[in-house]
């Protein structure tokens, strides 16, 4: 995965806008680089796209998780560090929030195990703003320190590519700005210039999954014909003219599935065409391949049935699917929420001065347990916690302290 792909020739430095972006003019083109392969062809982001596309499961799991981990929302100390809010609300010059950056960085991690983040500043750190940059994108210089962008790796020209270095290094551009780029990647022994995502081992049966769903929408198509032999009795001039009746039947009544092969041999005086069918019970063995391809799609992103949607047909417990996401909470969300805001902390500090020690991520699950009208000490008894009736804190109603919460949003 780490081999050498080219040497890019030195070009010159060139600007670049960015839709309405102020501070987004452009970086250094590339200067005799050479960068390490994503994969065998380099093109292993497009393959993990692509099967995300395919996969429903997959697919859905990937845009959950980044859910989850994106959380719902923002809160901070905004007494203490009132510009920590309008960072909250705006962090680049295109007016995206904080979330939707998180958002973005997170669902790139589910799905490529690697997710870039370009940081804007100035030599007096007047300002700072970051953009996610398409993790599809990017490759790692042979330098180990820089990040080459390109918009098509199918067909790279060095002209087009833009070159920035890792965090902590910055690099001034032409346009006065310094600019650095955040590589978060997830850890696998054997990898060290690029990440790899965590249902790796379930790619195979990402792809059951995508072709035993073709293969019903195939027979759905046919109208659940069955595959057979067709035996037409003609009488032909020619090779050519029994190709043609074959080929113009086949055009009218065959399928995928429900293949016919069509037969064309001498009449006789009765016409003996005929239609052998070919038939294989293997429905159940198909379904029973595609379920465990599902369950195994689930175990290698290390997720959960219930948070994935797949065993509500079975009856809604939201029980379970509030015991599920704490675990999910425990041992995934906030783990990779962690690992997401860590390099933030730390750049809003050094650059802007702020104490971000009290950002953090508002988490709900996706379904409540106990009913808003309760009052804070009847849901604490409802949980075996101790309870104070006399407790002006516990007289709340639940839905006083929610609202409470997306004021703090707000």
């Amino acid at each position: 995965m780490n081999k050498e792909q080219t040497t890019v020739k030195p070009c010159a430095v060139a600007l670049s806008n960015k839709g309405s972006d102020p501070y987004l003019a452009g970086a250094a083109r590339c200067e005799d680089r050479r960068f390490w392969r994503w994969g065998e062809d380099n093109l292993l982001p497009e393959a993990l796209a692509l099967m995300a596309r395919r996969s429903t499961t997959h697919r859905r799991i990937i845009n959950d998780k980044a859910d989850y981990i994106s959380g719902k929302g923002f809160i901070c100390d905004s007494h203490h560090e009132p510009l920590l809010n309008h960072f909250i609300a705006q962090v680049n010059g295109e007016g995206e929030s904080l979330r939707s950056l998180l958002h973005k960085l997170a669902l790139d991690k589910s799905l490529f195990g690697n997710a870039f983040l370009e940081v804007v500043t100035d030599p007096s750190h007047s300002f700072l703003a970051l953009y996610h940059q398409d993790a599809s994108r990017c490759r790692l210089a042979r330098d180990s320190e820089h990040i080459l962008l390109h918009h098509d790796w199918h067909q790279f020209r060095e002209q087009e590519a833009r070159v920035l270095p890792l965090y902590p290094r910055f690099e001034e551009q032409e346009d006065g700005t310094l600019r650095a780029m955040i590589h978060y990647k997830e850890y696998e022994p054997m990898f060290r210039h690029y990440g790899i995502p965590t249902y790796i081992a379930g790619l195979n049966v990402s792809a059951i999954a995508y072709k035993t769903d073709r293969w019903n929408i195939a027979r759905l198509d046919n109208s659940f014909q069955l595959s057979g032999v067709m035996m037409l009795d003609s009488t032909v001039d020619s090779d050519a003219e029994a190709e043609r009746i074959a080929r113009l039947a086949e055009q009218k009544f065959g399928g995928n599935p429900g293949q016919v092969l069509f037969v064309i041999r001498d009449g006789a005086e009765n016409d003996h065409s005929r239609f052998i069918p070919i038939t294989a019970q293997n429905e159940g063995d198909w379904q029973a391949l595609h379920e465990q391809a599902v369950s195994d799609i689930v175990i290698a992103h290390s997720w959960f049935r219930t948070l994935s949607g797949l065993d509500y047909a079975s009856g809604f417990s939201s029980e379970r699917i509030l015991q599920e996401y704490e675990i999910a909470l425990n041992t995934v969300i906030l783990s990779e929420q962690e690992e997401l805001l860590e390099p933030l902390r730390e750049l809003l500090h050094t650059v802007l001065g702020l104490d971000c020690s009290s950002l953090q991520i508002i988490n709900r699950p996706p379904t409540r347990s106990k009913p808003i009208y309760m009052r804070v000490w009847e849901a604490r008894k409802a949980d075996g916690l101790e309870y104070d009736p006399e407790d002006p804190d516990q007289q709340l109603f639940l839905s006083q302290i929610a609202k409470y919460n997306l004021k703090s949003i707000d």
